[in-house]
């Protein structure tokens, strides 16, 4: 899967809020550096963090200040 198109057209809370929470996501990823996950999405993070986000295989809240 490249991106979940199929999801980000069915979601209907906060877009801002799932944006920032896979753009978070991606860079913990990258950081993490799993090689094999980042040859198995050829590198490219951003779509693998916002699967994860969206199939809520990670879970994220947003933090009051």
């Amino acid at each position: 899967m490249i991106f979940p198109l199929e999801e980000l057209i069915e979601y209907d809370k906060n877009m801002y809020e799932i944006t920032s929470a896979a753009s978070r996501r991606s860079y913990q990823l990258s950081m993490l550096y799993d090689k094999e996950r980042k040859e198995e999405y050829d590198g490219k993070m951003v779509a693998l963090a916002a699967r994860q986000v969206f199939t809520q295989e990670v879970e994220f809240r947003l933090e009051a200040e």
